[in-house]
Order: C-alpha cells, then sequence, then structure tokens
C-alpha cells in the first residue's frame, strides 16, 4: 500500500522587482497557481541584480510584506510598476504598501533598519551558488530553468516536472 504524498512541491522562483522579464513571468505564475492550488508552494526568492538600483530595496520590502501576510501580492503589485520603481525607488515602495492596506511606515523602517537583509543576501548567494544568473530562474525538482533570455515553453516544462512529482505523468 502506497501513501500519497501530501506535501505540497516547492516551485522555487528567483526574482528581481525591478524585473519586466519578471512581471511577464507573472501570467505563468498565476496559471500555475491555477492549475495547481495548495499542490504546489510558490517561493519567492530574491535575485536583485546590480543594473536595477532599487532592487535590493525592493527585496526588503517584500520580505517586510511577506512578514505582514502579503508577499506574492506586494511582489506582483511592485513588479507592475517596474518601470516606475527605476525612478521613484523607496517612495514607490512605501506607496504600494499602504495601497495594499499594508503597515508602511514599517515597510519603510524595514529598510532604514536592514532587518531583511540577510534574507535577501542569503537568498541570492543560495541563487548564485545552484546557477542563477538572471531573472527570472525557476527551480523544481531538482532542475533549473532560466526564463531570463526567453521563457517560451517554461511553463509547460514545470508543468511536466510538477506531474511527474505529483505522480500525475
Amino acid at each position: 500500500m502506497s501513501e500519497t504524498n501530501t506535501a505540497p512541491v516547492v516551485l522555487d522562483v528567483w526574482c528581481e522587482l525591478q524585473c519586466p522579464d519578471c512581471r511577464t513571468a507573472l501570467d505563468d505564475l498565476r496559471a500555475l497557481r491555477a492549475r495547481y492550488g495548495d499542490r504546489l508552494e510558490l517561493r519567492l526568492r530574491h535575485f536583485p541584480l546590480e543594473k536595477h538600483k532599487h532592487s535590493y530595496a525592493a527585496a526588503q520590502a517584500a520580505e517586510e510584506a511577506a512578514e505582514q501576510g502579503r508577499g506574492w501580492e506586494y511582489a506582483e503589485a511592485v513588479l507592475a510598476r517596474a518601470e516606475e520603481l527605476g525612478t521613484r525607488g523607496e517612495k514607490l515602495l512605501t506607496e504600494v504598501a499602504d495601497g495594499l492596506g499594508l503597515d508602511a511606515e514599517e515597510v519603510d523602517t524595514a529598510l532604514v533598519d536592514g532587518r531583511h537583509m540577510l534574507i535577501v543576501d542569503a537568498d541570492q548567494a543560495e541563487g548564485k551558488a545552484i546557477g542563477v544568473t538572471g531573472t527570472p530562474t525557476y527551480a523544481v525538482g531538482g532542475e533549473l530553468l532560466d526564463g531570463s533570455k526567453d521563457q517560451q515553453g517554461l511553463r509547460e516544462r514545470i508543468e511536466e516536472i510538477v506531474d511527474g512529482l505529483l505522480g500525475q505523468a
């Protein structure tokens, strides 16, 4: 008698919140959420790129939003305004938090005191260690899928892997 695996499959999403390609990837992530529900755990992993000067602050703000229970929602709202983030920086980060009903003052304080820097640094270091070079990049079932240059066919590949891990092949 075999036991069914009730633990969700984990999909690490290496993302940068000032990255237009990551914004494009949101459609795929929404489709994956709709298809798998709670059988798939999407984990936002931070990979701020030096070319985007506000991406590191955005990653820290997203961690504070996650502590307030709205991490993905916040990340999606910031990605929707990626170009504006490039010009407005931290003002936009607190504005988005306020717009979602988060404690924007706490987001601002977190950016000042750097309480989430270690998480962002650890994500970035782990990403580099496993071969992440750009965003978005996905890690699922031991495979690394790089969407930073082309996202064509990636959702289908993720679905193949997840179906296999869930025993739905």
